[in-house]
């Protein structure tokens, strides 16, 4: 019989969120798991399984080594790792006394590592051991004194730990001799007695993570998320997903440098009490094997991530009967793809179906959930218990009624604190509304229908105006996926003289379907059927591939400035 997770005594339906946050940090809150639960598995990496009992020893035994390294509460430490243990540890280390976790992309340019470790003054650095060479070419325009190095072997069973230091037996490069950089396990050695510290101030509000997107308006920023912003998406995930319990597995795909990684596939996954299967580099070629191997029971990732399943070899044979959630966040997801994936899942045993959800960093991770009475095909359905959702003008701060597009806003305890040293930034996209509550402003395009469900359309600078109407990329796109010989559309605007903007489509066929100008014309006449004249694309590309951000996102704003070079007078 599965035990009774212990964060459902925090519902409270006399609460205007519906639930009570404790007072208590998120080391505070994975405690509460670990005392109820001390023998189950917290996470498991490469086959090296750790229980909560065990993981406490190791967070107060780490946060007790960055004390030695002269961390203290308020200081902020840099961590630029994938998913390993040593990183997750350090973050719920540092939490437990009181500093903060920056977290960067590995694959992080150096300027970008140098201007990020400056901009938060930090001193102490842990990095994965292939990001060495980088920083050895920063570090002196830097205030780094302690830099930490860690392999993604440190944490595997011995012989696999051997074979992967045979596999990158090549030198990553830098002075050895300087005492500034210590190895993990030399590093962990160092620890001395340290107290928990305790956060204080109502709901714990202060800064527990800075983590980092282009904000609303497509610039850098440091995103500063609260302890209260962690556990608050941690009770709302076990409200939610009822049904998850110990010992249910959660594939740790997503990044934790990214919030849908930390706030759902660690933190949410303690909350339930659950173990994290950590992988710290997917690989779409080792989906099957990991399937089979993990039986996991919830699958969180972006659409990519989907394909990539139905295409993975010898999936077909694997009965997918353990499966109680598949999440699709963080991009949206095609409704054909979405139609895929359903069909795959109930063919294969499954009555799960796969649920789109809508996040962004500013928000933590996920804010509305299609899932359970809150599940619509097309929509990325309600918002999560304590979440409120509006739609506004856009500019403004004007609610519009139900089924009108607007942008989108989000009022709730997951909301974040702010962009650090960012006051106009920040002023800009948290605003009070006539009722008084601050409204985190989107800079996404949606609608809320009469039942109460969220339509999202497009991000608000996607919008494209051509001839003084407005056009609205994901539309088009949504249309040419429509076609069976077409596997992915991006739109983008070109610049026109005379009608502002016009529209130009990246497309990937499929079905051995060739490029040609045979094919152009098809694409257009079925755009002409189902498209406002002054939608339909102007130009047309076929492509092989589409770039990605770091955080595995098509990267519009690079195919903008590929298209501006077509600017039509």
């Amino acid at each position: 019989m599965k035990s009774q997770n212990p964060f459902f005594k925090f519902e409270n339906p006399d609460s205007p969120l519906g639930f009570d946050i404790p007072d208590v940090s998120m080391f505070g809150m994975l405690r509460i798991t670990a005392e109820n639960q001390p023998d189950t598995y917290a996470y498991e990496y490469f086959g090296t399984k750790c229980t909560y009992r065990e993981l406490m020893k190791k967070i107060e035994k780490v946060s007790a080594s960055y004390a030695a390294a002269g961390v203290k509460k308020g200081d902020i430490v840099t961590i630029v790792m994938p998913n390993t243990p040593e990183a997750v540890i350090s973050i719920y280390a540092l939490n437990r006394i009181g500093a903060v976790s920056n977290i960067l992309h590995p694959l992080s340019a150096q300027e970008e590592i140098r201007n990020h470790i400056n901009r938060v003054n930090s001193t102490v650095l842990l990095a994965v051991n292939i990001c060495m060479e980088k920083i050895a070419n920063i570090i002196n325009e830097t205030k780094l004194k302690t830099v930490i190095v860690a392999t993604p072997g440190n944490s595997m069973p011995f012989i696999m730990k051997k074979l992967y230091a045979l596999k990158c037996i090549k030198d990553f490069k830098y002075d050895k001799k300087d005492k500034r950089y210590i190895t993990w396990n030399d590093f962990v050695k160092k620890s001395k007695l340290v107290k928990e510290y305790t956060p204080t101030g109502k709901q714990n509000s202060e800064v527990a993570v800075i983590l980092h997107s282009g904000g609303t308006t497509g610039t850098p920023k440091d995103i500063m998320i609260s302890n209260s912003n962690f556990n608050a998406f941690g009770i709302q995930a076990v409200l939610t997903l009822r049904d998850v319990h110990a010992e249910d597995k959660i594939l740790a795909i997503l990044p934790i440098f990214h919030g849908f990684g930390l706030g759902v596939c660690v933190h949410v996954s303690f909350c339930f009490g659950a173990c994290s299967v950590l992988i710290p580099q997917f690989n779409a070629k080792q989906f099957t094997s990991i399937i089979k191997k993990y039986r996991p029971s919830m699958l969180f990732g972006v659409p990519t991530l989907y394909d990539a399943l139905l295409k993975a070899k010898g999936i077909d044979k694997v009965d997918f009967s353990f499966l109680k959630y598949a999440v699709s966040g963080g991009d949206t997801l095609p409704v054909k793809l979405e139609q895929s994936v359903n069909d795959f899942l109930a063919a294969h045993n499954s009555h799960v179906k796969l649920c789109e959800g809508y996040g962004m960093t500013e928000g933590l991770a996920a804010l509305s959930l299609s899932v359970g009475d809150c599940y619509k095909s097309g929509t990325i359905g309600k918002p999560l218990i304590g979440t409120e959702m509006c739609i506004v003008e856009p500019g403004t701060t004007n609610v519009l009624p139900a089924g009108e597009d607007g942008e989108l806003c989000i009022s709730g305890p997951t909301v974040m604190i702010g962009y650090r040293n960012n006051p106009e930034e920040t002023a800009s996209t948290l605003r009070t509304h006539a009722d008084g509550k601050t409204w985190l402003h989107t800079g996404d395009m949606a609608s809320i229908d009469e039942g109460g469900f969220v339509h999202y359309k497009l991000r608000i600078k996607r919008m494209m105006i051509t001839s003084g109407f407005n056009v609205y990329p994901t539309q088009i796109e949504k249309v040419v996926e429509e076609l069976d010989f077409v596997e992915k559309c991006v739109v983008v605007p070109v610049p026109h003289q005379y009608k502002k903007e016009v529209a130009k489509a990246y497309i990937i066929l499929k079905n051995g379907k060739e490029g040609n100008d045979e094919t152009k014309a098809e694409i257009k006449a079925y755009c002409k059927k189902k498209l406002m004249h002054y939608s339909v694309p102007y130009l047309y590309e076929f492509v092989d591939i589409l770039p990605k951000t770091a955080y595995n996102k098509i990267d519009f704003m690079k195919l903008q400035k590929e298209s501006a070079k077509e600017a039509i007078s």
